[in-house]
C-alpha cells in the first residue's frame, strides 16, 4: 500500500505536551462497529466482562538520552536497542564524522566512556560502553535524561516532572527507550475500579525502542524495514491467555507494544505461545489479527507504522474518519495525549 494513504493534516496545538492530571481523566474515543462514543479512560470498566483480560506492558523507561564529546565534538546519542548488558544501538547525528574505535565521553568528567563498534546507515552507532555488566544502568540514572519522543522536546525542555510522567505503573523490567503510552493512562484508582468489576489482567514485556519514532521513509508499505525490538511472554500469561479465548473471553491489548508482541506470539489458530526474543512484525490492512479482540491505544503520527497498525486492526476508512473527528472534537494526540479503544472490525480479518 501506498504510505500517503496514511498521511492526514493535525494542527499543532493537538499535540499534547503533558498527560492529563489525574491520568485516568483521559478522553477515550470508544470505536466500535462503526459508530463512535466519547467517553474517558475511566469508564474502561463498564466497557468490559469479567470474562475479558487486559494485556498490560511492564517495561521500564531508561534515561536513554546521552550528551557527551568525541574529541572536539558535542554528540547526542538516543539508545534505541540493547545487544547486551554492556552494548546499545543509538541514534546519532554527525556520524559521517565518526569513525570505528572513536571514544565518546558522556557526563561530566568523563563518567561514562563508550566505544564505537560499527557505524550504520541512517545515523545508527553500535556502541561498548566501558563498564562491568550490571554497572550501566545505574550510570544512566545519573547522567542521562528521558528519551521524550521528538514532537514533545522539540517544544519545551524535558524536567523533573517527566521522570514519573513518561513512566508506566506497571513499570518493571528496564529496557525500553520509549513508554508505552496506552499504559500511561492507568492510575492505581483506576486499577481498584477494575479490580472491583471483576475484570483480570496480565503483563508481558516488550522493551519499545526509538524506532517506534522513525517516519517512514519508503513510498510504498512493502519497502518498509521494521525496527526490531525485543520483547516476552511466559508461558504462565500465555496459558492465561489462552484459557481467555477458550471460554469466549475477549483479549484487550493496552498499547500497540502489547498488540505486536501478542500477534508476534500467536499462530494462525489463534494460540498465544511462550516467547522470548525480537520481533520485526510490522501490521498494516489486510493483516489478519489472530489474539488481540480489543485494543486501547493513544492517536498516533500520521504516515506511521502505528497509524497503520490501527488502520489494520479497525479498518483503514474506519481511522481516518476517526481521526477526522478527534481532531474535530479537539482529542489530544501522541504520547502524553488521550486515548482510544478500538473494537476489532470483522473485516479485518
Amino acid at each position: 500500500m501506498l504510505v500517503s494513504e496514511f498521511d492526514f493534516d493535525l494542527p499543532e496545538e493537538l499535540i499534547a505536551l503533558r498527560p492529563a492530571n489525574p491520568r485516568h481523566s483521559a478522553k477515550m474515543l470508544v470505536v466500535r462497529d462503526g459508530k463512535r462514543e466519547d467517553l474517558h479512560v475511566y469508564d474502561l470498566p463498564k466497557l468490559l466482562t469479567p470474562k475479558d483480560i487486559l494485556v498490560f506492558n511492564d517495561t521500564k523507561v531508561l534515561p536513554a538520552q546521552l550528551y557527551g564529546r568525541r574529541g572536539d565534538m558535542n554528540v547526542e546519542c538516543n539508545l534505541h536497542k540493547r545487544e547486551s548488558a554492556v552494548e546499545w544501538r543509538a541514534f546519532a547525528k554527525k556520524t559521517k564524522r565518526m569513525k570505528v574505535n572513536d571514544i565518546i565521553s558522556f557526563g561530566e568528567g568523563c563518567r561514562l566512556n563508550a566505544h564505537i563498534l560499527e557505524i550504520g546507515d541512517g545515523g545508527e552507532l553500535l556502541l561498548r560502553f566501558d563498564v562491568k555488566p550490571g554497572e550501566l544502568e545505574a550510570i544512566l540514572a545519573e547522567i542521562g535524561t528521558m528519551p521524550l519522543p521528538p514532537y514533545i522536546a522539540s517544544k519545551r525542555d524535558i524536567d523533573e516532572d517527566d521522570k514519573k510522567d513518561y513512566q508506566t505503573i506497571f513499570a518493571k523490567h528496564e529496557g525500553a527507550v520509549a513508554a508505552p503510552t496506552a499504559s500511561l493512562h492507568y492510575t492505581e484508582e483506576l486499577l481498584a475500579s477494575l479490580r472491583d468489576a471483576g475484570i483480570p489482567s496480565v503483563k508481558l514485556t516488550l522493551h519499545v525502542g526509538a524506532g517506534t519514532f522513525l517516519p517512514v521513509k519508503a513510498d510504498d508499505t512493502v519497502d518498509h524495514k521494521m525496527h526490531a525490538e525485543w520483547g516476552e511472554i511466559s508461558s504462565e500469561t500465555a496459558s492465561i491467555l489462552n484459557r481467555v479465548k477458550e471460554k469466549g473471553g475477549r483479549i484487550v491489548a493496552v498499547g500497540t507494544t502489547a498488540a505486536r508482541l501478542l500477534e508476534t506470539a500467536a499462530t494462525a489458530d489463534g494460540v498465544i505461545h511462550p516467547f522470548s526474543g525480537d520481533t520485526r512484525i510490522f501490521m498494516t490492512p489486510g493483516y489478519a489479527f489472530k489474539a488481540v479482540d480489543i485494543l486501547q491505544t493513544n492517536f498516533h503520527l500520521p504516515k506511521s507504522t502505528l497509524f497503520m497498525l490501527v488502520s489494520a486492526f479497525a479498518g483503514l476508512e474506519t481511522m481516518r474518519e476517526t481521526y477526522c473527528y478527534a481532531i474535530e472534537n479537539g482529542y489530544r494526540f501522541y504520547s502524553y495525549g488521550d486515548s482510544s479503544l478500538l473494537f476489532r472490525h470483522p473485516l479485518t480479518i
